[in-house]
């Protein structure tokens, strides 16, 4: 009764693949799960434990979040990052993505630039708030990165200089896995800081850097970067919505009451139960440390399979270092593909999935043209649990044998070696 009316907003095509992967399992298929990318470890046992221990809190909390928490992830970002923020500048938030669209909310008008590649919800929140979302171009051979040329080419190309830039840059990167380095970081941060650019820096996965080596932005562009981040992918818990912001003392108190309102008038608090639980895991301790370690050795040693396994069967890949994320460019095949009626990643995709169960998610729901025959991997189709145990097993002081990463990554490896034959009757 109100078409016409409407705004356009598309289903996430990362909930949209799920659910068709686990209608296409119904029907007996197995399908290899690559297209959502959902942590596969459980959370920190402390975290777990402190949820259960608080599961009938049921009292509103400050719109800020607790101060308890709030202290406990200055202080962590701090110690595992080297990030110099004060528990008032913490905002905790029902997960990150509400904070990166409180952060957009609160300019009247701007201009969001966004890399392309990029996360997929990105641009819908910026047109949903009136925004302009303008692409950052990359590709393949600077490996998916932001360069200052591009940043500053993009800027220069705006159509009105006079509204504020917001820059959204996620690293370690979905879709690719890849993150920056700090001179490149360094080297945007000399751009950012002559175009006054406001940065939302999604770190969400800085914690799973493979190397444990994740350079945040703020530590080279302090005065101006907004850095998000949560319990979904390093804690394993992405269900229970706790997301965090660390805010830089340089942008003054109007701002942050300006998204404290906006978060008063939309979810009022996290839920306290999880703020609880996120105040056990929020401790940069031994376990924490050890928890972590594990995680990134065995997404290192997953990620690195899968990345040589495909660039074997031809295809332009880059190694992951962090998260669990590869972004695949099919283009060396799009001959045999074009011959085969697959002319878009769409396609791609969909005759992927129809013909061997393999579900990756298509180029485009990642901001590149349609044409481009790029689609992103999520390495998790493995029992998480399982691996953690066997890795405490096998000790951090030697890599797992061919042998042991064949049991502990089963379907992985024979979703990859399902694709790789896939591409391979194409020839």
């Amino acid at each position: 009764m109100f078409d016409g009316y409407l705004r356009t907003v598309e289903t996430s095509q990362t909930l949209l693949l799920n659910e068709q992967s686990r209608q296409l399992e119904t029907s007996g298929t197995e399908v290899f799960k690559f297209g959502f990318g959902q942590s596969p470890f459980p959370p920190l046992p402390a975290a777990v434990e402190a949820l259960r221990a608080h599961a009938a809190a049921k009292d509103y909390t400050p719109v800020q979040g607790l101060p308890e928490l709030r202290e406990r992830v200055a202080e962590f970002h701090r110690a595992a990052e080297g990030i110099d923020v004060g528990a008032e500048q913490v905002l905790i938030a029902p997960g990150s993505k509400l904070l990166l669209y409180a952060v957009m909310a609160a300019f009247q008008r701007a201009d969001v630039l966004i890399p392309a590649p990029a996360w997929v919800s990105y641009a819908p929140q910026a047109k949903l708030l009136g925004h302009a979302a303008i692409r950052v171009a990359t590709d393949v051979e600077r490996r998916w990165r932001v360069t200052p040329a591009a940043l500053e080419q993009t800027l220069a190309a705006k159509a009105d200089g006079a509204v504020p830039s917001v820059l959204v840059l996620n690293h370690p990167g979905n879709p690719d896995g890849l993150s920056y380095s700090a001179d490149e970081l360094q080297a945007l941060a000399i751009v950012l800081r002559r175009h006054r650019v406001l940065v939302i820096s999604d770190e969400i996965y800085g914690l799973l850097n493979h190397a444990g080596a994740h350079v945040s932005l703020a530590r080279h562009y302090p005065e101006a970067t907004i850095v998000t981040g949560g319990l979904s992918k390093w804690c394993g818990a992405g269900g229970w919505r706790l997301g965090i912001a660390l805010l830089p003392r340089s942008l003054g108190d109007s701002f942050k009451h300006t998204l404290l309102g906006i978060a008063s008038e939309t979810y009022s608090c996290a839920p306290l139960p999880v703020q609880r639980a996120a105040i056990a895991a929020y401790q940069w301790n031994a376990e924490t440390q050890d928890y972590l370690a594990h995680q990134r050795r065995l997404l290192a040693t997953l990620g690195t399979w899968c990345a040589d396994e495909l660039r074997a069967s031809g295809l332009r890949i880059h190694a992951p270092e962090g998260g669990f994320y590869l972004f695949p460019d099919f283009t060396p095949h799009a001959a045999a593909l074009h011959r085969a009626g697959i002319t878009s990643a769409q396609q791609l995709c969909a005759r992927l999935l129809g013909d061997t169960g393999v579900a990756l998610l298509p180029g485009d729901a990642f901001g590149l043209p349609s044409q481009q025959l790029c689609a992103r991997l999520a390495y998790v189709e493995f029992d998480g649990a399982a691996a953690l145990q066997a890795s405490r097993e096998i000790g951090l002081q030697r890599r797992l044998s061919a042998d042991e990463q064949a049991l502990l990554f089963a379907k992985t490896q024979r979703g990859i070696h399902q694709l790789k034959r896939w591409l391979a009757a194409f020839q």
